[in-house]
Formats: structure tokens, sequence, C-alpha cells
């Protein structure tokens, strides 16, 4: 029934992105001066998780090279690379020989590398706001020929840390506001999925709008849905996917999607979310005195309000209250503990 298994896969690139034209157009906008040799625009494009920020980046950049045949493009996931080092090292991976860069290489010369580079350069910085040294950005800035789509769950995130001068540079960059998917686009994208990767009838529209509508306007969930319903009728050698399939993936598919978020968090995000899960609900104050107790070198009261507003994006912590009255609770506990 599985034809081409790539194309459930959430990192696959679609032929066509579908109900994000205003977006994609304002994206390829700022973009397109590279195309008469001129420097694209930075860019920012922020919105809840699985709205499709990644796809449309990726695509956009994709579309380009198409058009410009010396452009070189790279994108850094900044949640796995959040260090300068590991930023720039991924950032000149994609332009340079990398066999003699280590740890202790200077950083001046990794951007002499940078600026050596005789081509534009756009680099896709995805969850921007886990950049640990902000003045990464700075120095990318400084180059003439690299230019940044910044990608984001929240505007607030990938600012606030930054300095004045840096927040109205960040700021005057072409924004894109991504909202979460109706479930009729939701449709539409897993329709398109299973035109590529499954035989034909393998799945009904019905059971295409009861995808949709458990995914909650999140793509990334409903890509999961599909495939771990097509995986579990293949496994019994089923024409179709029925409906004790769909009713089984969708629990399931719902916890390999905690899974992998439970498994990006860092040490640190992690410990917060583990003293959620074993001592929630919490107020801020006492989150942050048991996380004190369970780490050495805690981060800063301020990053740990970072961190819990991102692990409320990805649906692992919920809040609950206002100001004082305001507590935090893992949203659920069926994850894999740190060893």
């Amino acid at each position: 029934m599985i034809r081409d298994a790539r194309v459930l896969q959430d990192d696959f690139l679609p032929r066509e992105v579908v109900h994000r034209h205003e977006e994609m157009n304002r994206l390829s906008a700022a973009l397109e001066p590279v195309v008469d040799g001129g420097r694209p625009e930075d860019a920012l494009l922020v919105g809840p998780s699985g709205a499709g920020k990644t796809c449309l980046a990726r695509y956009a950049v994709s579309e380009l090279e198409r058009e410009v045949a010396d452009l070189e493009t790279q994108y850094v996931d900044c949640w796995q690379h959040s260090s300068r080092f590991r930023i720039l090292y991924r950032i000149l991976e994609g332009v340079a020989p990398t066999y003699d860069v280590h740890r202790s290489t200077p950083r001046d010369e990794l951007l002499q590398r940078l600026e050596a580079v005789d081509a534009p350069y756009v680099v896709v910085l995805d969850e921007a706001d886990q950049i640990a040294d902000p003045d990464v950005l700075r120095e990318l800035y400084g180059i003439p020929h690299v230019s940044t789509i910044c990608i984001a769950n929240r505007e607030r995130d990938v600012v606030g840390p930054l300095d004045e001068r840096l927040r109205s540079r960040l700021q005057s960059s072409v924004q894109v506001q991504f909202d979460t998917y109706s479930d009729e686009a939701l449709v539409a994208i897993l329709a398109d999925r299973v035109e590529w990767g499954l035989a034909d009838g393998a799945v009904s529209a019905d059971q295409l709008g009861t995808i949709a509508d458990a995914a909650a306007g999140n793509a990334r969930n409903a890509i999961s849905i599909l495939r771990t319903a097509a995986r579990a009728a293949a496994h019994d050698d089923a024409a179709t996917i029925r409906e004790p399939h769909l009713d089984g993936a969708i629990p399931e598919a719902r916890a390999q999607v905690r899974r992998k978020s439970v498994e990006k968090l860092t040490p640190h995000q992690r410990a917060v979310f583990e003293v959620l899960v074993d001592a929630g609900p919490l107020s801020p104050k006492e989150l942050y005195a048991q996380y004190q107790s369970a780490v050495e070198q805690p981060r800063t009261k301020r990053t740990v309000r970072s961190y819990l507003g991102k692990l409320e994006q990805y649906n692992l912590v919920t809040a609950s209250g206002r100001g004082p009255s305001r507590v935090y609770s893992a949203a659920h506990t069926d994850v894999p503990r740190s060893v």
C-alpha cells in the first residue's frame, strides 16, 4: 500500500506548498533581489509549531536555487546546534571544507572563511530562539553576501535577549506571520502526500478529515497520524487504512511527536520538564528552586522562563493562572526519562 515512504516523512519537501500562498509570496519577494545580482533581504518567520514555517522556507530556497546558478544555501537547526561555534561550523560546512576546523579554531578564522565565499549565501536558522549566543547573528549580519531566514515560534523569544541595535536589525527584516492550519488546509496537505505516497484508494476523504480534526491545525501531527496509520495497515497486509488502524494511529502518533520533542530538549530544558513531571503543578518560584537543586550551574530565571515558553509551544507543558497564581504542569508524563 505504501508506494513511497519518503513522502510520509515530516521533512519531505512537497512539489508545491499549499494554503500558504500569501506567506510564500512575501518570503519570495524578500529573496527575489538575488536573481538580479542583489542581496536578498533577511527574513523572520514566526508562528506555532506545525504551521509550515520550515517547509515553506526550505521550499522557497530550493525554488531560488533553480533560478540562481551560483547561489549557496544551508539549513541549520539551532536547537540541535545552539552554540556559536556549532552554528558557524554548520554554516561553513555548507560552502567549504571543515576537516581542519575544531572547537579550538579561532572564531575570527571561521568568519574569515565565510567572508571569503564568493557567492550569495542564504542561511535558514530554524528554531532561532534557541541560539545560545545572539552575537552570532551580529556576526552573520556583518557579512555582506550572507542573508538569513530566522524561524521561531514567537518573535519575542528571538528578539528579547538581543541588544537594542541587534533587535532593531532583526525587526527590520521581512516578517512573515503563520497561523495554525485550518482543517481544510490540512486535508489538502494530506491529499498531496497520499497521491504520491500511497496506493490509489488507500485512504478515504472522510478519514483525511478525521486526521485533520485530530491534528488540531498542526501539519506535523497530521502527517505523523497518516504515516502511523499507513504503517499499521501495511503491517496487516491491508489494501486500505481501516478504522481500527486510524483509531490506534491517533494516540500513537501523538505519543511519537511528544517523544521526538522531548528528545530534542537540551539538558537544562529536560531538567525543567522532568521537575514538572515529578512534582508539578508548580509555581515559577517552586519550579526554579527544584530545578536549581537538580542541576549543576543552573541557568537564570529569565532563561528558565524562555524554556517554559518553548515547552508550551511544543505541548509538553501547560500553564494556568496569572501573576502570582500562575502554575505550570507537565502536559504528559508518558515520555522517556533522561539517563
